[in-house]
């Protein structure tokens, strides 16, 4: 036959405190999640940028009408221009590779960005990760360079 109602109620609490054991083991591994997702988000924003940034400075780098110009001033306006908007990255560095300057050739612009991922303070995340790009972009072949 059926069970009685005190069996039922007995039943009832038995399970009460089980939704409060449940919460406490999920609450921490939902917040861990959370946090993963988070770094994720920091790296990939980071990495978005480092992109932006290169393909940025190798275009302007291109454009420019020496290689003194090309190696100094390009680039690095561009990449600031790109990093002015958010503070992704702490340490920025730009290379930019001329050798190949000549109508018809190319520029390479490399940028390297550290991401500081410290504020997260997650168990087994490092404290600063590095995103890198590089891009290159054509020299018009019929322009004069000096």
């Amino acid at each position: 036959m059926g069970r009685s109602v005190w069996d039922r109620d007995r039943t009832v609490r038995d399970q009460e405190g089980s939704l409060v054991v449940e919460m406490v083991v999920i609450t921490p591994v939902l917040f861990v999640l959370v946090l993963i997702l988070v770094v994720f988000g920091q790296v990939s924003e980071a990495h978005q940028q480092v992109v932006e940034a290169a393909r940025a400075g190798a275009e302007a780098a291109a454009v420019l009408p020496t290689q003194e110009s090309a190696q100094s001033g390009g680039p690095e306006t561009a990449a600031i221009g790109v990093f002015g908007q958010t503070h992704t990255c702490d340490d920025v560095r730009i290379t930019t590779d001329v050798s190949n300057f000549k109508p018809g050739g190319t520029v390479s612009v490399t940028v390297v960005c550290q991401v500081d991922l410290s504020d997260l303070s997650i168990p087994g995340v490092p404290g600063t990760t590095t995103v890198q790009a590089t891009a290159v972009a054509p020299i018009d072949p019929y322009r004069s360079v000096t």
